[in-house]
């Protein structure tokens, strides 16, 4: 693919479904490579929104509303940066002609279901998973929780970043579950996954990318595998790279591959996986950067956002680590819209760091709302100074309280 002149009518233009921290880092260095950009989310100052061209506030669960604003557009590229979206709409602009979804509009609906991954990766291409049963209602649940034991841990078929995701320890936790998990599903699809309890080691995040390659062809490259600690299923820190056996690390490069392989297409795919000694099981794959990988922004070469967007553009990669690093979460730590953050002098004298804030319009108490990254010698001295970081920004409250 020629990239264009943006703003003109050579453009080589991108359009972002969902416009969060991470498309926003994905609109950068998409900005960088000469791209016209084009940001759309449910709510208008998303992140992205306040880098690129140009922006929509769009409801992407209307398939109408996500082939208008395609038609609109006429993007080259349509990039999917979240769960909640008409996949229908995808499918049949694809199908069409009308722009070319990234990684393919089948990959993007079948990983935005966790059934359809699932089961394409346990029953298709054959991983090692967790035992699982899906339900329909709060009886399936019971009953399939039942049959693949306690504890278990009940997922919406459609949510991200851990919402409405719960641990069940006995049969008297199950209809809370289910409430939990309707609340937090990004779709009310009334359908949750039940997956037994894996007892592992650690768990790691296998960036894993589809790019062109020196043969001309699409070939698939590695990240050094990301290691991460997560609250109620939702990341709070991660560092790069994670020590892991060789045949640890060998299992976990085969199972990245063959999955990106199976749902195919170009751009870099976040793969979390289980590891328990040398044994890898499969857990998840979105087809996009992930939020652990924001580590890669103090580690790599070219971070996981650099690496989505030369993928996706045809373009040369270069996955290589420069050096030890970590990051750790900004939380809201309050409900207020227009929020302050004090302390970033102090957070940015920590040796190595680096800090993303990244202009979320409204926070919550859990919401994340920044990120503070650190290089170190080893991960462990990195670690401590992201932590180190983070700890000294503190969010306070500015404008309205939220209603």
């Amino acid at each position: 693919m020629s990239i264009g002149t943006p703003l003109s009518p050579s453009a080589t233009r991108v359009l972002l479904l969902g416009s969060g921290e991470l498309g926003k880092e994905v609109t950068i260095a998409l900005q960088r490579l000469g791209v016209e950009t084009i940001a759309v989310d449910r709510y208008a100052d998303a992140p992205a929104m306040q880098v690129a061209h140009r922006s929509h506030v769009v409801d992407m669960t209307d398939p109408a509303a996500v082939r208008a604003v395609v038609e609109a557009e006429r993007p080259h590229l349509v990039v999917p940066e979240i769960e909640a979206i008409a996949t229908e709409a995808l499918l049949a602009i694809e199908a069409e002609g009308l722009a070319t979804v990234i990684p393919t509009a089948r990959t993007t609906a079948l990983t935005m279901n966790r059934e359809g991954i699932r089961r394409l990766a346990a029953e298709e291409v054959g991983l090692p998973t967790s035992p699982y049963r899906f339900a329909d209602s709060a009886e399936e649940l019971a009953a399939g929780a039942e049959a693949v034991g306690f504890p278990c841990v009940v997922k919406p078929v459609m949510s991200s970043s851990g919402k409405g995701q719960s641990v069940v320890r006995s049969a008297e936790d199950v209809a809370g579950a289910w409430a939990y998990a309707a609340a937090g599903g990004r779709v009310d699809s009334g359908r949750v996954i039940v997956e037994g309890f894996v007892d592992f080691d650690y768990e790691i995040t296998q960036l894993t990318v589809r790019a062109v390659g020196a043969s001309g062809e699409v070939e698939t490259f590695f990240c050094d595998p990301i290691g991460h600690r997560q609250v109620d299923g939702d990341y709070v820190e991660s560092w790069q790279p994670q020590a892991m056996s060789e045949a640890a690390l060998a299992a976990a490069r085969d199972q990245a591959e063959r999955i990106t392989g199976a749902l195919g297409g170009r751009g870099l795919f976040g793969v979390e996986l289980f590891v328990r000694g040398d044994e890898v099981i499969f857990s998840e794959v979105s087809p996009r950067p992930h939020d652990t990988g924001l580590v890669t922004l103090a580690t790599q070469r070219q971070n996981e956002f650099e690496l989505h967007a030369r993928a996706i553009l045809g373009l040369p990669v270069d996955p290589t680590l420069r050096r030890p690093g970590a990051s750790a979460v900004v939380y809201g730590g309050l409900e207020a819209v227009g929020i302050a953050f004090e302390g970033v002098a102090e957070a940015l004298a920590v040796p190595e760091s680096d800090l993303r804030l990244f202009g979320k319009p409204e926070s919550f108490t859990r919401r994340r709302m920044g990120v503070a990254v650190a290089g170190g010698d080893t991960t462990d001295e990195a670690r401590a100074r992201a932590t180190e970081a983070a700890s000294r920004v503190h969010p306070v409250a500015s404008g309205g309280a939220v209603s």
